[in-house]
Order: structure tokens, then C-alpha cells, then sequence
């Protein structure tokens, strides 16, 4: 028997010994938001005070556009995942891009508040405070979810509305989804005090490749920003808050959309399947989809080219009645 118990132990603290290791090598406190901003938030970055947030924000292009467009991103992800429709667009328009509350240089709500009302509060306060009364929204995921909530809540400051593989209707009648792994380690309530400390950049890089119809085209560089993004002091605690408050919005407000709207959709996007672009396009009136077949999650930052062409021709095409 006693050599028995030896075995066990020595078996236990192999295991102890080899998790230890694991978590040295994987460990990662907080970086602190000025450290990061020194790369990341460059001009034209700027940061504004909001809501009790200092807030990261890109505005560019012509002061003179009366329909700036807004342009917000879904989950872990950061203003700069709009890089290539900004570039596309904002020697003609007004491209105003933002790190939504609880995500990248923005940072963690001081009320931990994450719900949708909050986030369309926040884009409310946001418009009044650049002064942009009526503007084009558009989202990918989460910021897709939020953007039409929002044009719901604000119908008469929403002129145009862009859905790209948004967020929104119940997960659990979505066939075929993959939640990425950093998605699943956040959301296990046991293993906060261990994922907020540490964090392998090879979780961060299978969770970008996921959501990638071809994952040969996320580059290290691409990886180094979602990486420095989840490392923001609060970040992963307000992470493991958002996802705990799910994404499901009040669907029924769809209906009520009565501006032209355009959905963009990955159709290889497996953490919001091809159906639920169905749902946006027939819930919706009058909206177009447009499905590119070999792209995922993010066709907009995927392949920002093809996928800003169908911007382009949207905002040039003459709403409804005009």
C-alpha cells in the first residue's frame, strides 16, 4: 500500500508540476492602457472621456459628409479590424470607427454593464458627442447586434444600417456553431483567476483562425493586435462579463427597420451560421444580402476589398422614395 500512495504521489505532483509549468509559460498580467496605446493608438487615434470611459476612437475624412458612417466591432475584436474599409472610404466620407466599452484601449464599463441597452446608450452619448446627428451604422457580430438595435432605438438618426454576420437571434437555434476556444476558457467561471493572469498567444491565434474562412491569411501582425487588445488591463474580466450576458437581442424590433439595410455575410462563418443571415434578410424589409461564399466570420477584415465594393455601391444607390 505505501508504495501504492508513492506512486499517486509522485503521479500528483507530476501533474501539479507540469500545470505549473504551463501556466509559467503562459503567463500574462495586465498590460496597463498607456503601454499599449504607445502602439496602438497612433495618430489619427484620439481618446475622448465618455460615460466615464476614456474612449479609443478613429475620425477621419471630410468634416463636411452629412452622413458619417460608425463602423463597430463584435467581440475581443478592436477599431482596427475596420483598417481596410477605412482606407477605402474615408477620402469621401467621414469614418468614424470606435473601441466599443469592455474591448480593446476602451476598456473595461465602469458599471460593468454590458448589455445591449448599455451599448446602444453608448452609441447614442457617442453621436451627440462628436455632433453627428444623422449617420450610416454598421457592425460585424456583436457590433452588428448592437448597430441594429441601435437603429431600432434611434430611427430617425440611423439612415442607413450595414449587418455584417451580426449577432442577435438565440444561439441555441444556430446549427453548426464553433465558439472559439478563448470564447470557451472566458466564459468557465473556475478558471477566471487563472485565464485573467494568463493567456497562451496560441489560444489567441486558433480563435482568430476560426473565424477565418481561410486561415492562411491571418499573418502574426493580425495575431499581435488581438493579443495586446485581450491583455488591456480588465479586459479579460469584462470579457468573461459580456460573454455571461449572452447574445440575444429583442428580435422582434427587426420588423420595425424601415431603413435601407445591407447584410454582409462570411458563408463560412462558423460561429454565426449562413442561416442567421437568412433571418436578418427576412426579418428586414427591403434589405439585401449579399453572401461571399469562401469568407468567415469577418469578411470585412478578411478580404476588406470585395467586401467595401458592396458598401460603396449601397450608399451610392438612392434610398427608397427619395
Amino acid at each position: 500500500m505505501t508504495k501504492l500512495v508513492r506512486r499517486f504521489l509522485l503521479v500528483l505532483l507530476s501533474l501539479v508540476a507540469l500545470v505549473l509549468a504551463g501556466i509559467a509559460a503562459s503567463w500574462a498580467p495586465d498590460k496597463p492602457a498607456a503601454e499599449l496605446a504607445a502602439k496602438w493608438a497612433t495618430p489619427p487615434s484620439q481618446f475622448i472621456e465618455l460615460q466615464g470611459m476614456q474612449v479609443h476612437l478613429r475620425d477621419e475624412g471630410p468634416r463636411d459628409d452629412p452622413l458619417p458612417i460608425v463602423l463597430l466591432h463584435g467581440t475581443s475584436a478592436s477599431l482596427h479590424t475596420w483598417e481596410g474599409w477605412a482606407s477605402a472610404l474615408r477620402g469621401n466620407r467621414r469614418v468614424i470607427r470606435v473601441d466599443l466599452p469592455g474591448f480593446a484601449l476602451t476598456g473595461p464599463h465602469p458599471k460593468d454593464d454590458y448589455s445591449t441597452a448599455a451599448y446602444v446608450s453608448f452609441v447614442r452619448a457617442l453621436a451627440d458627442k462628436l455632433n453627428v446627428q444623422r449617420f450610416v451604422l454598421a457592425g460585424n457580430s456583436l457590433g452588428g447586434q448592437i448597430a441594429w438595435s441601435t437603429a431600432a432605438a434611434m430611427p430617425d438618426r440611423v439612415a442607413r444600417l450595414i449587418l455584417v454576420d451580426a449577432s442577435g437571434y438565440p444561439m441555441e437555434l444556430l446549427v453548426g456553431q464553433v465558439i472559439p476556444l478563448g470564447f470557451k476558457l472566458a466564459a468557465i467561471p473556475w478558471l477566471q483567476p487563472v485565464v485573467r493572469n494568463s493567456l497562451p498567444r496560441s489560444v489567441v491565434e486558433t480563435s482568430v483562425r476560426n473565424v477565418y474562412g481561410d486561415p492562411s491569411k491571418v499573418t502574426p501582425q493580425l495575431v499581435d493586435v488581438y493579443y495586446d487588445m485581450a491583455l488591456r488591463e480588465g479586459n479579460r474580466r469584462a470579457l468573461s462579463l459580456r460573454l455571461a450576458q449572452g447574445y440575444t437581442a429583442d428580435t422582434r424590433q427587426l420588423a420595425q427597420l424601415r431603413m435601407p439595410t445591407l447584410i454582409l455575410w462570411g458563408g463560412k462563418d462558423k460561429l454565426i451560421p449562413r442561416e442567421a443571415a437568412q433571418w436578418f434578410a427576412r426579418d428586414i424589409a427591403g434589405s439585401k444580402l449579399v453572401m461571399f461564399e469562401e469568407l468567415g466570420h469577418v469578411p470585412h477584415e478578411e478580404d476588406a476589398q470585395r467586401t467595401v465594393q458592396e458598401v460603396v455601391k449601397f450608399l451610392a444607390a438612392p434610398a427608397a422614395g427619395s
